[in-house]
């Protein structure tokens, strides 16, 4: 199938434009109609510009709706190919609405809805088609969409507590370099300017200072430029070669504050996601391939690799955890715990909620302590712009007294 971009009126007179699959105009165009709209204008689109629509994001917001909109259909005993048709009709964004009409079209040809939406891994994740599966093989999809609706609900949560911890410092750094810069390359070298004028023997601090200014006049702007450049290495690194992302990643972990937070956050991740994917139904290899994916930190995603080996080969999931020397000694006790009682599931739950509470605890405690740190550094850099100006100033006035 063909990638075309459309141009539409719809029932109301409105113009919509979209993205959808379709086998030629006229599929294209009895695909709109059945959407109630008539097409005024196709262009077929190139592999590359189907492949970079398809990583647009959509709002975790919309998801959530989606699956709020299937659950309640189904609980209220709506067919799927009803409720597929009714949130491809009505769903607020435009991304998303092109998609479901490419799902509506594939599990009316035949195909399951996991397999349907699994045409779309930008949008559907792994852990989406797995427990969709799951509720087909059981017969109780309605099950496996309250539980997207709350996994959805807490990554958008977990994500927002991402941000929260790397906003804050980023700001806060841009802000000091700023003010640095615009001390030491205007307002310092135009007070130093008067001070060099006094004709008079100029002390360590002072000096220092002159030179810092010069430096900063000199080199400011590639300092900035390599600043730049050097994060946009590491991105770009981290993108094209696996070696170079691991070895950032457990750079990370070892980091003394920001470190301790990524693993809380991978471990949050992935008990979450495991014990949804395991109350599920779905067979434990299963869920550890799925949770692997979520941790985020490729030392972790390979940890939980070993993990996944060692329970293939008939291994205990608390001695796997144990042997990987990753999962702190409180994890791997509960889920010993929750095997031997029979109750995985609420085990990681409790994991989770411990790692969610200690998550918005330590983001707090980072920024509590970013925050003084930083008026401590740019009061130590005043304090020294202070001591190197009006020190000769005021050696100048006790030299005239004498």
């Amino acid at each position: 199938m063909n990638k075309y971009n459309y141009r539409a009126i719809d029932n109301q007179g409105r113009a919509v434009r979209g993205s959808i699959s379709a086998a030629n105009e006229k599929d294209l165009a009895q695909q709109l109609s059945e959407r109630g709209m008539e097409l005024i204008e196709a262009k077929s689109m190139e592999t590359k510009k189907k492949k970079a629509a398809f990583k647009a994001k959509i709002k975790t917001r919309d998801m959530v709706q989606l699956f709020v909109h299937l659950e309640q259909l189904q609980k209220a005993g709506v067919p799927l190919m009803d409720g597929l048709s009714d949130i491809r009709d009505t769903t607020e964004s435009a991304k998303l609405r092109d998609i479901m009409t490419e799902v509506y079209r594939d599990v009316s040809e035949g195909n399951s809805l996991s397999e349907a939406m699994s045409n779309h891994p930008s949008v559907f994740t792994n852990i989406f088609i797995s427990l969709i599966g799951a509720g087909e093989e059981t017969g109780n999809l309605s099950n496996s969409f309250t539980q997207l609706i709350h996994h959805l609900k807490w990554t958008d949560a977990m994500d927002s507590k991402v941000k929260q911890a790397t906003k804050y410092p980023k700001i806060l750094g841009v802000v000091m370099f700023g003010v640095v810069t615009l001390m030491m390359a205007y307002v310092v070298p135009q007070v130093l300017g008067f001070l060099e004028s006094m004709d008079q023997e100029l002390g360590m601090i002072t000096t220092s200072l002159i030179a810092t200014s010069d430096f900063f006049v000199a080199n400011g702007l590639y300092v900035g430029i390599g600043i730049v450049v050097f994060i946009a290495s590491i991105k770009i690194g981290r993108a094209v070669s696996t070696g170079f992302r691991y070895q950032t990643d457990k750079l990370a972990l070892n980091m003394p504050v920001m470190g301790i937070l990524i693993r809380k956050i991978s471990l949050s991740r992935f008990a979450q996601t495991f014990g949804v994917l395991f109350s599920s139904g779905l067979e434990i290899l299963r869920c550890l391939e799925s949770a692997q994916k979520t941790a985020g930190n490729l030392v972790m995603q390979e940890a939980l690799e070993r993990v996944r080996e060692q329970v293939k080969e008939g291994n205990p999931i608390s001695t796997a955890l144990n042997n990987s020397g990753e999962f702190p000694s409180l994890v791997v006790r509960m889920v010993k715990i929750g095997e031997e009682s029979g109750n995985l599931t609420g085990v990681l739950e409790q994991v989770a909620e411990f790692y969610d509470k200690d998550v918005n605890e330590a983001v707090d405690s980072m920024i509590q302590m970013i925050e003084p740190m930083m008026t401590v550094i740019l009061g130590g850099i005043m304090l020294w712009i202070a001591a190197a100006v009006f020190g000769p100033i005021y050696n100048s006035f006790s030299n005239m007294g004498i």
